[in-house]
């Protein structure tokens, strides 16, 4: 049987039952940097300054989603207007997605950031280590009018697993601080769990916050 496989240099598409909203990081497979991983938290004010400005006077729907970013600041996430048009109108302004879409890159970037997953200041515009891709609905045929009213309720049971799973993660990035101070290294185990916690974040957030699907997030670390 002949397996094809994509052109080099591009990723394979994602498989049909794939949730529309994907997250993953690159492990560092290399000595980690001690010196700027333990002062990490201050060398982050910069960059949290920035993303915190984002947001300043203007209406934080993207704060649920930087809370699991390690406090990475109420980044302005387009929620109502998404709704709203959802609800009276079954479209999706384009350039509303690709908005929120880049901007939860960004959040994505500074969380990597300070959960020690990746050395290199985040960048602004730049993937780096992040792979994070929303699937652009078809509004007409893939969103509910009414969805948008009830998703934060229905919601709820993920945010009751998000909490404890966040209060995991902030003990396994303490566990891994340690550990990259002592050996250079990231466990392999701790950096998968952070991840997943992370990738289940995304999933709440591309369908609660900027509500580019209905499909249920699933109750799953992995991809």
């Amino acid at each position: 049987m002949n397996v094809q496989h994509p052109p080099q240099g591009e990723t394979a598409p994602p498989p049909p039952d794939a949730y529309p909203a994907e997250y993953d990081v690159e492990y560092p497979d290399h000595q980690l940097n001690r010196l700027t991983t333990f002062f990490r938290i201050f060398m982050a004010i910069p960059i949290l300054i920035v993303l915190g400005s984002l947001s300043a006077g203007q209406y934080g729907a993207g704060e649920d989603y930087a809370v699991y970013a390690g406090g990475a600041g109420g980044a302005s996430l387009l929620t109502l207007p998404p709704l709203l048009m959802i609800l009276f109108r079954k479209k999706y302004p384009r350039w509303w997605f690709d908005w929120n879409q880049e901007l939860l890159r960004f959040v994505g970037r500074v969380a990597i950031y300070l959960s020690l997953l990746d050395d290199r200041y985040p960048s602004t515009d730049e993937r780096q280590s992040l792979r994070l891709s929303l699937r652009y609905p078809n509004a007409e045929t893939e969103l509910m009018r009414g969805m948008p009213l009830v998703k934060w309720l229905l919601a709820i049971p993920h945010y009751i697993v998000l909490f404890f799973l966040g209060t995991f993660a902030f003990v396994a990035v303490l566990i891994a601080w340690f550990a990259i101070l002592f050996t250079g290294r990231y466990p392999r185990p701790l950096f998968d769990f952070i991840v997943g916690v992370q990738r289940w974040w995304l999933r709440v957030t591309a369908y609660m916050t900027v509500l580019t699907t209905d499909r249920y997030p699933p109750f799953r670390l992995s991809p």
